[in-house]
């Protein structure tokens, strides 16, 4: 079946060179140059990726972004930023985007990111959704994790999460108390062939650390210098964990 992908780009002559070298990849792509147009048929269309530029008429990527994935459209998203642009890119992984690239770019590294995104989203999905024993929670003190629904709960409280600080969060809760490199998260979340670097995992933890500080005392993040994290977590009184 035919994959289809939109492109939110708002110069011409890049939206053309996108959709062309696109196209003769066998890719079925729609171009939107406008931001509010480029929403609305991500939102009500059906996409297996999306090409998204950050500076758009009307609605701006990142705006587009934060409502596609509060609406919870998982569709992936790579972003196109500006040369030099780390702030956009650290911004654009915090909300949920799944890649970057960085404008100006050559066709043949459009391609390769476009091909590690789509094979992470068939394949290494699967890896980071197995469940535990249980089929059903992973508890960890007062952390419960539920993989099959993407929910988090702490203390009792929903926390929310971006599916790519879900992921991050699960695996370290396989393992819990146990050190794991940066390569062994963006092996396992991100997958072998993704060309991004460490940076990506780092930005993706400190958000994670920031929205367990709902519970500090019960369940935290520490870095270890120089290698990787571990997840602490702390047993509620007269209960034992499981995973």
């Amino acid at each position: 079946m035919t994959q289809r992908m939109l492109v939110i780009e708002d110069e011409p002559t890049l939206s053309r060179l996108l959709s062309y070298n696109l196209t003769q990849e066998g890719f079925q792509v729609e171009v939107e140059e406008h931001g509010t147009a480029g929403y609305e048929k991500a939102s009500n269309h059906d996409y297996d990726l999306i090409l998204l530029d950050v500076m758009l008429p009307g609605m701006n990527g990142f705006q587009i972004l934060e409502k596609l994935r509060s609406n919870g459209i998982t569709t992936p998203i790579i972003i196109l930023t500006a040369k030099n642009a780390e702030e956009e890119v650290v911004q654009g992984l915090k909300m949920g985007a799944d890649d970057y690239i960085t404008k100006p770019f050559g066709v043949s590294e459009l391609l390769a990111r476009v091909s590690a995104v789509m094979r992470r989203v068939s394949g290494h999905a699967d890896e980071v959704k197995t469940t535990d024993h249980q089929g059903n929670v992973i508890s960890l003190g007062e952390l419960e994790i539920y993989p099959e629904k993407y929910e988090v709960r702490l203390g009792g409280q929903s926390i929310n999460l971006r599916p790519k600080e879900f992921e991050v969060l699960l695996y370290l809760a396989k393992k819990p108390g146990v050190v794991l490199t940066r390569d062994d998260l963006m092996n396992v979340v991100w997958g072998f062939d993704y060309i991004g670097g460490q940076r990506t995992v780092d930005v993706h933890v400190s958000s994670l650390r920031k929205k367990l500080e709902l519970d500090p005392e019960s369940v935290h993040i520490d870095s270890i210098r120089g290698v990787g994290y571990k997840l602490v977590v702390n047993p509620k009184k007269g209960s034992h964990h499981s995973v």
